[in-house]
């Protein structure tokens, strides 16, 4: 990427609103335009109790790693599975430091996860601002963080197992972005459900709702046709080892409606 590209991509993601930001201006009903107590919740094994309750590093981070560990485990080369650090390792000019990283990616091992982590500090740069960027090299993953994110990487290998395979991770949404969305990618895409990965200590929000429903309209809108298939959402725990689905049939068209013209900004038909 040259200079001239970098700043025109950097003024993209400065000016631009991503999803999440975009959720944090919308004023939802009290429960949100979906209450999350519709999903149906499915416990997978041992959860917040097989996990050290200390880390050393941000939740965000830690839940990247977990997400991009498991692209990576699943058969996605490095590039494929951290491709959102590297575009943002790009906008920066670290492309050099991010390669170097992603070498010593090879698998569960201590070393492997301590990279990953560092290589998910590029992800803010894309996701955010350039602005928000902090040295990755000044990222600790201790032994607890490391075996943290092992145990639920693996956890995520085993809801692979039960609800996959997948057929589309890590994906954008060009034809589906507005002036008002035009920044967010998904995580994962089975036969007929699309995943969002939620690494939290907390309970399903209504703010995690309406992401996943921002998703699959602008997924529709967009340039993947796997999207025509998708009849569930759902939302996977690696933290909590717990899955939430919920039938698409369920959400009403006039939350459809309201969430595509007022939330992404889609024109009326």
């Amino acid at each position: 990427m040259n200079g001239s590209e970098r700043v025109q991509l950097m003024k993209k993601y400065i000016l631009g609103t991503s999803v999440t930001k975009r959720i944090e201006k919308i004023k939802q009903p009290p429960k949100g335009f979906v209450s999350p107590d519709k999903f149906n919740e499915i416990p997978l094994g041992e959860g917040l109790e097989e996990l050290n309750p200390n880390e050393s590093t941000s939740p965000a981070l830690v839940g990247s790693a977990v997400d991009c560990l498991t692209r990576f485990m699943t058969g996605g080369s490095v590039k494929e599975a951290f491709k959102i650090s590297y575009r943002g390792a790009s906008i920066i000019g670290k492309v050099e430091e991010a390669e170097a990283l992603g070498s010593e990616i090879k698998g569960l091992d201590k070393t492997s996860i301590i990279n990953a982590v560092k290589l998910c500090g590029f992800d803010v740069c894309y996701r955010s601002s350039p602005f928000s960027y902090k040295r990755v090299d000044l990222i600790i993953v201790d032994d607890d963080t490391a075996k943290n994110i092992s145990i639920m990487v693996q956890r995520s290998l085993n809801f692979f197992k039960l609800f996959g395979p997948k057929i589309l991770d890590g994906f954008t949404f060009e034809g589906g972005y507005t002036d008002l969305v035009n920044k967010g990618d998904g995580d994962f895409l089975t036969k007929d459900v699309l995943w969002d990965f939620k690494v939290s200590k907390n309970p399903l929000s209504k703010e995690n709702v309406l992401q996943l429903l921002m998703y699959w309209r602008m997924g529709l809108h967009s340039i993947h046709p796997e999207f025509k298939d998708i009849k569930c959402l759902g939302i996977f725990n690696p933290r909590s080892n717990k899955v939430f689905l919920l039938d698409v049939d369920y959400v009403s068209s006039q939350v459809i409606d309201e969430i595509e013209t007022k939330v992404i900004g889609y024109k009326e038909n």
